[in-house]
């Protein structure tokens, strides 16, 4: 564990607000830094090592961070409601922390502004959040990760859990669509009008398993499921969505691909964002007691995995290696050499396998608080 926290204290000195050695995407865009998902990433997850530590440092850098996007007012000027980007709402989670911790009311306007978009936020019809105004009548796995723990969260503290069934019912609503029943896997996105050209005519979804994508969910279930324990509807929904990945892994390392259920396809990778991820959910579900006991040592088995194959040392500089560095649906073009985002197996492998971006260096944290708080 000593490398390990030796590996984020360095991405710590080598990071501020405006240049975060974490977030890949940002420093390749050359664009001033904004409020975005992917420092939410990293900052829940240096919180979640200061829960588990105690160290002070972790908890005093994550607020110096968020301070350098909320202003005075508890404004995000970098941040618009109008964008109705579920994204948008990731990094909010950690508002609570800061608000409980300090009682400054700039933190609690903060939420109240990314609330507000919820109230808003364009629907399909069951009720569930468009991935983004950009992507109408989409649900992505992702946006589960990035709303739900929040909304619910915010509803509890400051709304007498009065929407609480909301989140729920969105959940409820991805199991029964999303969901493949041969397979137990979530397919990446759906798409309520049928018009998007990755969406399957009959069904709306996507076609491929992405393991980031249902990382994201497995995440979203068992944190949400923390902040409501009188509700348990999610956590069947967990666990079977956590045996249907297991079923997958990769036999010799416990990891999974980047395209779920294709180990054998060439191109194919062991992906480390998705893997983490889907450790984090299983022993973080053991320890809430969500899951079986053994749950945890099916997690722990998988973070040592990567630690050991993906978290490499040469002349005291870390890497944690073969993270996916984004992959979505329609939009933009791909950032790899296969340009149309479609959803097919020969897109996701396109994408830039990088080191050291949040998105796999968050859950890898998120995963080693985990064993840190189970000792």
């Amino acid at each position: 564990m000593d490398k390990i926290l030796n590996f984020v204290n360095s991405l710590l000195a080598a990071s501020t607000p405006a240049a975060p050695a974490w977030n890949v995407e940002h420093a390749r865009s050359g664009r001033p830094a904004k409020w975005n998902y992917i420092d939410g990433c990293m900052i829940k997850a240096i919180l979640d090592l200061h829960y588990a530590t105690g160290n002070e440092n972790y908890f005093n850098f994550a607020r110096n961070y968020i301070d350098f996007f909320v202003d005075e007012n508890g404004q995000i000027p970098t941040y618009s409601v109008e964008e109705y980007n579920c994204d948008h709402i990731n990094m909010g989670k950690v508002l609570f922390d800061l608000y409980r911790a300090t009682s400054d009311e700039r933190y609690k306007n903060a939420a109240n502004l990314l609330y507000s978009q919820l109230e808003t936020h364009p629907r399909i019809s069951t009720g569930n959040f468009w991935h983004k105004k950009i992507y109408p009548n989409q649900v992505w796995l992702d946006g589960l990760y990035m709303v739900q723990p929040f909304y619910l969260e915010y509803e509890m503290l400051f709304n007498d859990g009065k929407n609480c069934n909301d989140t729920l019912n969105q959940f409820q609503n991805v199991f029964e669509i999303m969901r493949d029943p041969v397979t137990g896997l979530f397919y990446h996105g759906y798409d309520e009008s049928r018009q998007m050209f990755w969406a399957n005519k009959e069904t709306g979804l996507s076609p491929n398993f992405w393991t980031r994508s249902i990382g994201w969910y497995a995440m979203a279930l068992v944190d949400t499921a923390e902040k409501i324990a009188t509700y348990t509807q999610l956590t069947p929904h967990l666990k079977a969505t956590l045996d249907a990945l297991l079923k997958v892994a990769d036999p010799e390392t416990k990891m999974f691909y980047q395209v779920t259920n294709a180990g054998g396809r060439e191109g194919n990778y062991l992906e480390t964002s998705g893997t983490c991820a889907i450790a984090y959910a299983l022993m973080k579900g053991a320890r809430l007691g969500l899951l079986p006991t053994e749950y945890f040592a099916h997690g722990k088995e998988i973070f040592d995995s990567v630690a050991k194959h993906k978290l490499v040392i040469s002349d005291d500089t870390f890497v944690l290696k073969d993270i996916c560095l984004v992959a979505g649906l329609g939009g933009m073009a791909g950032k790899g050499g296969y340009h149309q985002r479609d959803g097919t197996y020969e897109y996701y492998i396109s994408e830039p396998r990088v080191n050291n971006d949040a998105k796999g260096v968050a859950p890898f944290l998120f995963s080693a608080a985990e064993v840190i708080m189970m000792k």
